[in-house]
């Protein structure tokens, strides 16, 4: 890359990059032993090297779920991956911040699903591939009608000298091959960094990202980068030493390499929980996408939770941006009812769990005003309202509440925790458990205390509850 200066307009400040990062050709591979010594739980170190936020003007959310998420799971019915690709659609509005989404077309049900989708004739999320490098693949893709393409490039020693056994000179001309590939085919490549997090950043990563810039200039094709965090090993700690550091990741792809933010994305794995965490990273220090998967299903931990990140931008752009958001609760309910997925019970956003209280005390308070123990309107923001689970010890306010909740009750039809019938159905509950019952009580159980003790309130419940 040439020396230069040029006028940074969010800075108002004259920046230049006077310095250039060429290949280093080593003969053995390194590996970062210091970081990853195998026998060990992998090391965090610190360079202390800051550098600046960079939050792109417009952010976006990806999708892997028919391609990564679905190599974890049962592969999905075609009428199943319709359905949901209209979900995904709904949840990410007009304004595409579900901006793509990823499949493979090897099989005749792959090439199938994706042309019923593109039938559906909607404007996102725009369908993309992921392909083998030839030129059959190619090939198909184009009679597909797809735009752009996945494309594997390795760039951590361990997949160069390891798995292809590869020298880093053979590997970049190897992929820059493939990419010219793509683009003599009409294709728009997106190069897949895998395995970034363990590669000698500027020894290969920001040279090969550097050709690319070249190639792109001279084609005027753009060519995206996918940030592959293939191991979950990305760190967002400040000052954290490369090529963990997710923040330096991204910037010195921006600013050693050139790549505009809107051609940079990052794709997380969760293997050491960090995943949410360091997508949010990437979109602050300057990728406009992150990709992401459904629930985060995907290979081993999984990827990056779509809702999550769903959520991640609505909070740090204080608006959804033309989202619905309860739509993460419609495709919640489709994957357990129609397609026999169980979400772990307490599971953010998506489980049966996450806005449900056993504590008494916790129920009181939700009595007197959800806000004081919901971690958000749940009822209006994902059409979920905040519940209770009965058992020993939610006391009289649990009861109350799960009343009103339960059967949508307002006004003057809300229950009091004082009334006879809840005292009542707390003595019943608490002899239950004195009996020796250990488990909660069930809403099919709740519902039959209430019939054997006022019939005709419970008429009432079932009437307001089938009206609402």
């Amino acid at each position: 890359m040439k020396d230069h200066v040029f006028y940074n307009e969010s800075m108002n400040l004259l920046e230049t990059h006077n310095f250039t990062h060429e290949l280093q050709d080593v003969k053995t591979p390194r590996l970062f032993r210091e970081m990853f010594p195998y026998t060990e739980v992998p090391k965090i170190l610190f360079n202390f090297t800051h550098v600046p936020m960079n939050c792109p003007e417009e952010i976006w959310m990806t999708d892997t779920t028919f391609r990564d998420g679905q190599q974890a799971v049962t592969p999905f019915t075609v009428e199943q991956i319709v359905h949901i690709f209209k979900l995904l659609s709904k949840l990410g509005g007009p304004n595409g911040l579900v901006r793509q989404s990823e499949f493979f077309i090897y099989t005749e049900k792959d090439q199938e699903a994706v042309r019923r989708v593109q039938d559906l004739g909607l404007r996102y999320p725009e369908v993309t591939t992921w392909i083998r490098a030839n030129p059959k693949d190619f090939q198909l893709v184009k009679e597909m009608g797809v735009e752009e393409t996945g494309i594997l490039v390795s760039c951590s020693d361990y997949h160069i000298f390891k798995k292809m056994n590869l020298t880093r000179s053979q590997a970049i001309e190897k992929y820059l091959g493939v990419v010219k590939q793509a683009i003599d085919a009409g294709i728009k490549p997106r190069c897949h960094f895998e395995d970034i997090t363990r590669a000698d950043y500027y020894g290969f990563v920001v040279p090969f990202a550097a050709k690319l810039k070249e190639l792109m200039d001279e084609s005027g094709v753009p060519i995206k980068i996918r940030c592959c965090d293939t191991m979950g090993l990305g760190v967002s700690f400040p000052g954290t030493a490369m090529p963990r550091s997710v923040q330096g990741i991204i910037y010195g792809l921006h600013h050693y390499a050139d790549f505009p933010s809107s051609l940079l994305e990052w794709h997380g794995h969760n293997d050491f929980y960090k995943v949410v965490t360091n997508s949010t990273t990437a979109w602050l220090y300057g990728a406009s996408a992150v990709n992401c998967s459904i629930f985060g299903i995907g290979e081993r931990t999984g990827n990056c939770p779509l809702e999550a990140m769903a959520m991640e931008y609505a909070s740090i752009r204080g608006t959804t941006n033309g989202m619905d958001l309860s739509v993460i609760t419609e495709i919640a309910d489709y994957y357990q009812k129609d397609m026999g997925y169980k979400i772990p019970s307490r599971t953010p956003f998506v489980g049966r769990l996450f806005n449900v209280t056993k504590a008494g005390i916790h129920a009181d308070g939700l009595l007197k005003d959800q806000e004081i123990y919901n971690i958000f309107d749940t009822q209006t923001i994902l059409n979920r309202p905040p519940l209770v689970v009965i058992d020993v010890h939610s006391g009289l306010a649990g009861i109350a509440f799960w009343i009103n909740s339960y059967f949508g009750l307002t006004g003057e039809m809300v229950v009091d925790k004082k009334e006879e019938m809840i005292v009542e159905i707390n003595s019943i509950i608490q002899g239950m458990y004195a009996e020796g019952r250990v488990t909660s009580i069930s809403d099919e159980e709740m519902v039959a205390m209430i019939d054997r003790i006022d019939p005709t309130r419970l008429r009432k419940f079932l009437k307001h509850k089938k009206i609402n």
